[in-house]
């Protein structure tokens, strides 16, 4: 299965145009945002527990990397709430359920292969948060290979990104603004290595999930 697959290209996929689609286990759906690959697969995608669920016992040997949206996501580790964020690096293994419900951002075998720091940090607490310039920040993750944050930018301010290693954003409240094109809560959107980067934030001010650097050495 392929979809977005080619890294050369931007790719965009708004609240709109999620659709949802069963997985292999009753109860979690998802929607599909780029993927290569069937059930062992690099992809990156919107997962959602539906009360009660349970995913089977499995290992991640290429990582995996989650956000908590909404609800509560459980393992053996510990219940996670909203805002959450969430690294198991390759080699790691989990049973994911939930008894609320729970909507996740997912990203997997997207980690180097050396990675192997188990990360757990709350974005809703404020001591995760600085202030650089107009904007906050909360890191959430920083190798040579890659940044992963969450930003705050008031209203009319613009995304500054390094695009050099391409970039990939979430919007996770307010919007995001290119000429007149609005990109609302929901809204995914990756960028390829060396794209200008226009996006300002709404009228509201916006909070994104910000990754750059990952995408260096995937466009052949």
């Amino acid at each position: 299965m392929l979809i977005h697959s080619d890294f050369s290209r931007r790719a965009i996929v708004t609240a709109a145009d999620h659709h949802w689609v069963a997985s292999p286990q009753p109860g979690v759906e998802r929607v599909m945002l780029d993927r290569i690959g069937s059930e062992r697969a690099r992809a990156t995608s919107f997962v959602r527990y539906h009360p009660h669920s349970v995913f089977p016992a499995h290992g991640h040997p290429g990582g995996e990397e989650i956000l908590v949206l909404s609800g509560t996501f459980s393992d053996a580790s510990g219940d996670y709430g909203p805002g959450w964020y969430l690294r198991n690096p390759p080699g790691s293994s989990h049973q994911p359920s939930s008894t609320e419900g729970a909507l996740i951002f997912v990203k997997l075998w997207q980690m180097a292969e050396n990675e192997s720091t188990t990360v757990r940090i709350d974005t809703h607490d404020p001591a995760s948060w600085h202030r650089e310039g107009s904007h906050e920040v909360c890191p959430l993750y920083q190798s040579e290979r890659e940044q992963v944050s969450l930003q705050r930018l008031p209203s009319g301010a613009p995304v500054i990104v390094d695009t050099q290693g391409g970039a990939e954003l979430l919007v996770l409240d307010g919007q995001l603004v290119e000429g007149p094109e609005p990109f609302g809560r929901g809204s995914w959107m990756r960028l390829p290595p060396g794209a200008v980067c226009t996006l300002t934030a709404g009228a509201d001010g916006v909070t994104i999930y910000l990754k750059t650097g990952h995408l260096a050495g995937l466009i052949t």
